[in-house]
């Protein structure tokens, strides 16, 4: 199974990047991944729950990120296996700068699914690729939200009364 495709976000491609290789954010943003632990350099544990139609299943197996090119692209490589069948998986990430703000994320790859996972049908299985793509991509938009707020919030002066408020608020309750 292919997918490809691009997506316009709005932030800087040194940020787009942070949070492409950073574990947290990942978590948060990748659909249906549920944990996502560090074992060596680049690569990772990572266990996902899937429903595809009928079917579903929890993955267990490894995610590695290999020749990168520091904000530039890399190739992410996940093997997941279950009692449902398996799934090995080649992604190349590029990012693009469109301006100082925006970066554009072209991704293209290949999946290759076996077991009763691979007979569901290519049908089925598309239309969820490309529903867990837009669910990726929104939700790597609300974390570049979220992340624009924390630093607005941050780096805005705050009253000293404020200040006051907000500790006695935490203290009391």
């Amino acid at each position: 199974m292919q997918l490809n495709g691009s997506h316009t976000l709005n932030a800087p491609k040194e940020q787009v990047w942070a949070m492409l290789l950073d574990p947290e954010t990942l978590t948060k943003i990748i659909p249906s991944l549920k944990s996502l632990e560090a074992t060596e350099s680049g690569i990772f544990k990572a266990i996902c729950e899937v429903k595809m139609g009928p079917v579903s299943g929890t993955f267990e197996g490894t995610m590695e990120t290999t020749k990168l090119v520091p904000t530039e692209s890399f190739t992410l490589i996940m093997k997941q296996n279950s009692k449902i069948g398996n799934v090995a998986a080649e992604g190349n990430i590029h990012l693009k700068a469109i301006s100082e703000t925006e970066t554009e994320m072209l991704f293209d790859g290949e999946a290759n699914l076996s077991g009763l996972l691979a007979r569901t049908g290519q049908r089925v299985l598309s239309g969820v690729a490309n529903t867990l793509v837009g669910m990726f991509f929104k939700a790597l938009e609300k974390e570049i939200e979220n992340h624009a707020t924390r630093e607005m919030n941050e780096n805005s002066p705050i009253e000293e009364s404020e200040k006051k408020k907000s500790f006695w608020s935490k203290i009391v309750g």
